[in-house]
């Protein structure tokens, strides 16, 4: 089993990062394989709405990661993403990342379990770990829990390391993410498959 932990940061080394280390010892302990992706400071285009990905052969801009990023998703069984908090917010990049990988690749994430991280120095990150998790709950994936809500705090990673419960949160959620994806792998050897999704309905509120 694998896992990819996506940070949404600049700084390839920062505080998110820190985080999603705390993540990936725990997950690894577990026997699971871990992948940290850094989007970098590299530009990141936007999603622009043009349906180009529904012909199955990915998002139509293949000038950055995006697109290798969701084959790497494909042959993972969790999901970890981290943000930065700016402006009480997830970053620009990564919800870009994300609008993309989602609308292009659905379905290398769905029914797969995942958590979402933020990092910041005082406020703003339940605003966005609510917005990642968005992600989750549209594409039907199991959102694994932790003792409290997934975030950490500091200006640096010297701080961050400083936040024990912050720490302590990031590896009890990554046990019970560890814990799902044996559960899940451990149902389809037993024959207990995820369920078949009911589609075509769609309401539009003005006609």
């Amino acid at each position: 089993m694998k896992v990819l932990l996506l940070n949404g940061s600049s700084n390839q080394k920062g505080c998110t990062y820190t985080a999603l280390s705390e993540a990936a010892k725990v997950l690894n302990g577990e026997g699971i394989e871990t992948e940290i992706i850094q989007l970098g400071g590299g530009p990141i285009r936007d999603c622009i709405g043009c349906g180009g990905c529904r012909a199955g052969e990915g998002c139509v801009f293949s000038d950055d990661a995006i697109n290798d990023i969701v084959k790497k998703a494909e042959e993972c069984d969790g999901f970890v993403f981290g943000t930065p908090v700016y402006y009480a917010h997830p970053s620009g990049r990564v919800l870009s990342a994300l609008d993309r990988m989602f609308y292009s690749g659905k379905k290398a994430f769905v029914h797969k379990p995942g958590f979402a991280i933020a990092s910041a120095r005082r406020a703003g990150t339940t605003a966005s770990v609510d917005v990642l998790q968005k992600y989750f709950t549209i594409s039907e994936m199991p959102v694994a829990s932790s003792s409290y809500w997934t975030m950490v705090h500091g200006s640096k990673p010297e701080d961050v390391l400083k936040d024990e419960e912050g720490l302590q949160t990031m590896r009890n959620a990554a046990r019970n993410l560890a814990w799902l994806m044996k559960c899940i792998a451990l149902g389809k050897e037993n024959g207990v498959n995820p369920p078949e999704t009911e589609s075509g309905a769609r309401t539009n509120f003005i006609r």
